[in-house]
């Protein structure tokens, strides 16, 4: 198990449109794959938990994957976070 952690800096958080993003990536990988904000934890591979954590701008998000490919699931995630899902200017 692995895990990174993530400040999500896009202007509006993680709504809808980065939610769906988290969700597909996550979804490429077979490792199991958790997100933490504050006291919850979700699927990442489930739009409606991601969305659940309402995670602002600003977050700070504890990523947590676990299976063969773990590391490359962590490493697109982390991309992913730091492009700011493509809502950075």
């Amino acid at each position: 198990m692995s895990s990174i952690r993530i400040v999500v800096s896009n202007p509006l958080g993680l709504h809808a449109r980065p939610a769906a993003k988290v969700v597909d990536c996550s979804a490429r990988y077979a490792s199991d794959i958790r997100i933490q904000h504050q006291d919850q934890t979700v699927d990442a591979k489930s739009i409606m938990s991601v969305l659940m954590l309402a995670a602002p701008c600003g977050a700070e998000l504890e990523i947590t994957a676990s299976g063969a490919d773990q590391a490359d699931a962590l490493d697109a995630l982390r991309a992913l976070f730091e492009s700011g899902f493509g809502e950075l200017e």
